[in-house]
């Protein structure tokens, strides 16, 4: 064996690692100054969510027929190439418009792009990562560490330079993400390689109660951890907690996110997808009920590690589930299908907690903890009803 021969084994993770890192960069920027940036171009707390809501409202109409017609591609590799690049050129009209409307098109618009290719580049990677032996955890985690390099960069250089840093730099990330994009490998296996497809060949297939409320049940806990995301640092701030310290604390549930990606591979062979959905969802409403008595800091540390169980094992074990119950023919279509029903139970979360949180404050997590329940009840019907498989 020479020196050389392991490179090819290597390659396509380490190219596909390179994407993810690159993938939720621009996501970075715009978690730490996107919002201030709307404010300075004179938009209201009204507009600014109507801003951040739009992008969600067109994936729940077009992310499944996007997943469908990658599926239909020679490989999935050309949908997510294409979606990169309008991801990466759209960007350029914020320096174009400066109204609400306009700002309101072209940001709805790169985030449709961007999000639309995401469940395209899950599911290719981890039909690939399994057909190859490889770890898609560990692949996926990636993608946590540039979110996290950047939100830590935009802090210092927005600190520097001032706001005007912005939109370059969201440019700048989008355009990175490109570039990466031309670099990812093919997807599909060669003629040579393929088998006989093993899973459901059409979405309709598996459109039955026991795959369904697994999907729906995290899709419910998953709209949990973006209430967190969208309200975590004021309530925090009306407790009395610094911004730096919850800088720390936001940045302890990203690391801890990004070590359960790694460390992912050892669960698989050991627990059902299921199992590990459900300990998500159990978990996470005892997550929510503890943060709904605004504890301490040192409490809310340990409530930030255990991110690492409410998102990354939920998440990773859905994608599990998936794959276990579909083929390559509609790989994209079913991870864009749950991609929905996130988005989905997204907007509903979103604006429920919105209202709790006025008239509850913190407390307010509590309804985010009940939310949780019921997915975990869900999906602890779904392991009742006997699938075809124990999975």
């Amino acid at each position: 064996m020479t020196p050389t021969q392991p490179a090819p084994r290597l390659m396509p993770e380490l190219r596909i690692s390179t994407f993810y890192f690159s993938m939720f960069m621009s996501s970075g920027a715009a978690t730490v100054f996107g919002g201030i940036w709307f404010a300075q171009k004179g938009l209201s707390t009204e507009q600014i969510g109507v801003i951040n809501s739009a992008p969600i409202l067109v994936l729940l109409a077009v992310g499944l027929w996007i997943g469908r017609i990658a599926d239909r591609a020679p490989d999935w590799r050309q949908a997510i190439v294409i979606g990169a690049v309008l991801a990466g050129v759209i960007p350029f009209g914020l320096y174009l418009v400066d109204g609400f409307w306009g700002i309101l098109l072209v940001w709805t618009l790169a985030a449709v792009a961007q999000a639309s290719i995401i469940p395209v580049l899950d599911a290719a990677a981890m039909r690939l990562s399994r057909r190859r032996g490889s770890d898609f955890g560990a692949i996926r985690a990636w993608g946590t560490i540039g979110y996290l390099l950047v939100i830590f960069a935009t802090g210092y250089l927005v600190h520097w330079y001032g706001p005007a840093l912005f939109v370059p730099l969201f440019i700048g990330t989008c355009l990175i993400r490109s570039a990466a994009a031309f670099w990812l490998p093919p997807f599909r296996a060669r003629p040579e390689e393929r088998v006989a497809p093993s899973g459901a060949t059409k979405l309709l297939q598996v459109m039955k109660p026991w795959f369904l409320l697994p999907l729906v049940g995290w899709a419910m806990v998953y709209a949990t951890h973006l209430i967190l995301n969208a309200f975590q640092g004021l309530l925090w701030q009306r407790q009395g907690i610094s911004v730096e310290t919850i800088g720390v604390l936001i940045t302890l549930g990203a690391v801890s996110e990004a070590v359960m990606f790694f460390a992912f591979r050892r669960l698989v062979g050991r627990f059902p997808a299921r199992s590990l959905i459900l300990l998500s969802a159990v978990v996470s409403a005892a997550r929510w009920a503890a943060m709904g008595y605004s504890p301490g800091v040192a409490v809310l540390a340990a409530m930030q590690l255990l991110h690492a169980v409410t998102y990354a094992i939920g998440f990773l074990g859905c994608v599990q589930f998936i794959t276990n119950w579909t083929s390559e023919d509609i790989a994209a279509e079913a991870q864009s299908f749950f991609m929905t029903l996130q988005q989905a139970m997204a907007v509903v979360a979103l604006i429920g907690f919105g209202w709790f949180a006025d008239l509850w404050g913190a407390q307010a997590y509590l309804a985010s903890a009940g939310f949780a329940a019921v997915g975990a009840a869900l999906i602890w019907l779904s392991r009742l009803m006997q699938g075809p498989k124990a999975n």
